[in-house]
């Protein structure tokens, strides 16, 4: 019998939390990860919680800050005024990968990171910024929906926000047939970490 090979990171934690930050930079380029697009929680006003994808459109392992644009108009932005803490889901089938993480959110409407993320904006995306009613509001038909006419290239600038998430805690979970391995990685107030293997 064939025993399949272990990974790098299989037993040791240092490479496995290389080895998660590794996935999620991955997916910001690379379309086909799994960890392009991602879902973030956060409570809604009823205290129930509310779930949504985003694409991951940045990512700085140094400061363990995912980031992802969305419209200024969004409810979910009053969540996160209301309470900055997000939990945040990715899955990477190919990698057999899943990530969990405890973050909190900083909303972007006015900066130099928000600036930069529109700048880097291509047109195409930029059209989801020029609808007239408020996402989420209710119409009569698809065909209803209005935009502005998009000949100023920053028309829609208005609307658009980038908001980063700063991982508190990741806890990481690799099926593997030989055996699943899971782990919980803690960043303090100086980023030092503290990490423990967990039963899968």
């Amino acid at each position: 019998m064939i025993q399949q090979e272990t990974p790098p990171f299989y037993n040791d934690l240092d490479a496995t939390r290389d080895h998660a930050l590794a996935l999620i930079a991955r997916g910001v380029k690379d379309r086909k990860s799994g960890m392009h697009t991602f879902t973030v929680a956060t409570i809604g006003p009823d205290g129930a919680p509310r779930l949504r994808t985003v694409v991951n459109r940045g990512f700085d392992p140094q400061t363990r800050t995912l980031r992802f644009h969305t419209d200024a108009r969004s409810p979910k932005l009053d969540e996160l005024a209301s309470d900055q803490r997000a939990a945040v889901h990715l899955y990477d089938p190919k990698a057999k990968t899943q990530l969990r993480l405890d973050a909190l959110a900083t909303v972007h409407r006015d900066s130099d990171v928000r600036q930069a993320a529109w700048d880097a904006t291509r047109d195409f995306s930029r059209e989801c910024y020029r609808v007239v009613p408020t996402p989420g509001d209710a119409v009569e038909a698809p065909s209803t929906i209005a935009f502005t006419s998009g000949e100023d290239p920053e028309e829609g600038a208005e609307n658009f926000v980038a908001v980063t998430l700063q991982m508190q805690t990741l806890e990481w979970l690799y099926l593997a047939h030989q055996g699943h391995r899971r782990a919980r990685f803690s960043w303090d107030s100086i980023g030092e970490v503290s990490q423990t293997w967990l039963v899968p």
